[in-house]
């Protein structure tokens, strides 16, 4: 059986915590920021927790997704 291949766009984009938990940053922080409240862009920075179905789906895209310091 041939090896498993990894995603590489989705290996760029989500990390996996030192628990298992598969994190993402937020969309919408990269430009037109000027007419958006500091508490809104602050927001942004935070990372998303990945849950169900695309966690799962993502596990299979990147089977050998290890955790980044």
């Amino acid at each position: 059986m041939p090896k498993l291949r990894t995603h590489r766009a989705s290996a760029k984009r989500f990390r996996m915590t030192k628990t298992g938990k598969i994190v993402r940053p937020h969309a919408q922080k990269s430009h037109l920021l000027g007419h958006k409240s500091p508490r809104r862009k602050r927001q942004y920075s935070k990372l998303l927790v990945l849950t169900g179905k695309d966690a799962r789906r993502l596990r299979r895209a990147a089977p050998y997704m290890k955790e980044k310091d």
